[in-house]
Formats: structure tokens, C-alpha cells, sequence
């Protein structure tokens, strides 16, 4: 069930694993620019746990058992987003400085959304 994606703008594929991981790095990449002033603390650590963990789970979900446990594993992924779009939105509050760097950020958390919800549809109205 391994998602090859065509990308619309250059008519080439990309491997949603591979964007999922490099999204990830690239939230690492930014957080450790942050000063390291107590009230980013949790923030980072929640941001760096929610962003991994949607390339985690779909991970898991190329490795689903039936159509049911990869939509189930899609819609966590879906979940994880959202999460980390919230701490993205806090983080860019709480450091105006880097506000550019976490909008382009969101703006990749938000298109990561959108394919997952595209996924989950068109899993959830295929017939087997």
C-alpha cells in the first residue's frame, strides 16, 4: 500500500515517507536555533515529538494489515499534524524572530493534512 505520490507542480513523484522525515528535520533544524529560555522548553519537545511521529506512523501504515488498519494508522498521522501545527503556532508566537522559518513549516504541516485527508477518503469509499 506504499504511497508514491505524483507532485503536481513538477509532475514528478516523492516518496511521502521521505517528506515526512525531512519535515521532521527540518522542525529539529529549527528548534535548535531557539534560545534555550525555559518557556520553550516543553514547546520543542512536543513539537519534535509530534512531527516524528507522523512519519512514524505512516511508516506503520505502509505496513498495514487490511485496509481498516491503514486508514486507522493514516487518521493517527492526520492527528499527529494537527498536533504539530499547534506547536508550530505556539513556537512561532513565542519566538517572533523565527516566525517566517515556523510559517513555512505550517504551511508544510497544513499540505501534509490535506494528503492524509485525501488519503483516509479515498481508503474509506474503496470497496475491497
Amino acid at each position: 500500500m506504499k504511497n508514491q505520490l505524483p507532485n503536481f507542480q513538477t509532475g514528478k513523484k516523492y516518496d511521502l515517507e521521505e517528506r515526512t522525515a525531512k519535515f521532521a528535520e527540518e522542525i529539529i533544524d529549527l528548534v535548535k536555533k531557539l534560545p534555550r529560555a525555559e518557556f520553550n522548553k516543553r514547546m520543542v519537545e512536543q513539537v519534535v515529538a509530534s512531527a516524528g511521529s507522523i512519519g512514524a506512523n505512516y511508516c506503520e501504515a505502509n505496513e498495514a494489515e487490511s485496509r481498516t488498519d491503514f486508514v486507522h494508522k493514516i487518521g493517527i498521522c492526520k492527528k499527529e499534524t494537527k498536533e504539530t501545527k499547534h506547536w508550530i503556532r505556539l513556537l512561532a508566537y513565542a519566538n517572533p524572530v523565527f516566525k517566517e522559518d515556523f510559517h513555512r513549516l505550517w504551511k508544510e504541516a497544513e499540505e501534509l493534512l490535506l494528503i492524509f485527508s485525501a488519503i483516509i477518503r479515498k481508503n474509506k469509499n474503496r470497496k475491497v
